[in-house]
């Protein structure tokens, strides 16, 4: 029997930046989900959570400060927070879009947490930037906790915390088991919630992971057949908007490789995307990945558009 699973990895573009935006940008997603069901897919979600996470993160920070009662929430806790609220509103927004198709299959949201490594070297190298501006003297009150601050030119102070790499996915068996039973499942949001392993409990890491990397480490694990990265753009593009302009299409392993290794690709925007791409369709056989536009979704697995790496 051909494998059609496939993770599909919503962008922050999938979402907007607030409530409002995340419920009608969301059945924009729902209905690129109805697509690839229609057709037969298997579909595991997962997606990003950077301005929703900052947004939760700032608001419990101010209200610990208008009531001493209550503490600042802990990375992982927004994490989770995040997880949930936009399960919520993507698992509603799916089911409507498949019930309207005729199509009855339950979606599932897992709270899910990933193991890193405490000695990963992006915990003395953070890149990631959450929450609000800061004044002077709230960023050195954040040193003095022990976390990182990063100073924008003529706007303030942020916090800036690490990205380390995924190592495993607790709730696998359980994000497997719902799959094999024929559900929609929407696991590992913001590439989950980071945890250290400590003998029997786990314990939440201050930091954030790189979402793509966690959908290629979920899609290896379920064997699926396809990592789709949807985005804002068709494909991949070098050198935008100058003579030297190249759109990446159909790539093999070794031509995404040498784009890494010349460092042609955007550090904070498409390095994760071909990497994570690379990490998926090494780990197997007969794998690939795509990379393209939301509503361009059902296009790009039938191979009409995106950047495809295989």
């Amino acid at each position: 029997m051909a494998n059609n699973k496939i993770v599909v990895a919503l962008g922050r573009n999938a979402f907007g930046t607030t409530l409002p935006q995340q419920q009608k940008k969301i059945k924009i997603a729902a209905g690129a989900i109805g697509d690839l069901v229609e057709a037969k897919y298997e579909i595991v979600i997962t997606h990003s959570n950077g301005p929703q996470i900052g947004m939760i993160q700032t608001a419990m920070t101010e209200f610990s400060r208008l009531d001493p009662n209550y503490t600042v929430a802990p990375m992982s806790v927004c994490g989770a927070m995040s997880q949930g609220y936009i399960g919520y509103d993507l698992q509603n927004a799916v089911r409507s879009e498949l019930l309207s198709r005729g199509i009855y299959k339950p979606v599932s949201t897992v709270i899910t947490q990933v193991r890193v490594d405490p000695f990963d070297p992006a915990f003395h190298n953070p890149s990631k930037i959450i929450g609000r501006y800061m004044t002077k003297e709230e960023a050195d009150m954040e040193e003095k906790k022990g976390n990182y601050v990063v100073y924008e030119e003529g706007r303030g102070y942020r916090r800036i915390i690490a990205s380390p790499q995924p190592i495993d996915i607790y709730e696998i068996d359980a994000i497997r088991a719902l799959v094999d039973a024929g559900q929609i499942v929407i696991a590992a949001g913001g590439g989950g919630i980071p945890v250290l392993d400590q003998r029997t409990e786990l314990k939440g890491a201050s930091a954030i992971i790189e979402k793509d990397y966690t959908a290629a480490k979920l899609a290896d694990m379920l064997d699926a057949s396809t990592l789709l990265i949807l985005t804002a753009g068709d494909n991949i593009i070098l050198n935008k908007d100058t003579d030297k302009q190249q759109v990446l299409g159909s790539l093999s392993v070794a031509e995404a490789a040498k784009l890494v290794e010349d460092n042609l690709l955007d550090p904070l925007t498409t390095l994760p995307k071909i990497k994570a791409s690379l990490n998926f369709v090494e780990a197997g056989k007969d794998r690939r990945a795509i990379i393209t536009e939301l509503t361009k979704a059902k296009a790009g697995v039938f191979g009409k558009t995106g950047t495809i790496i295989s």
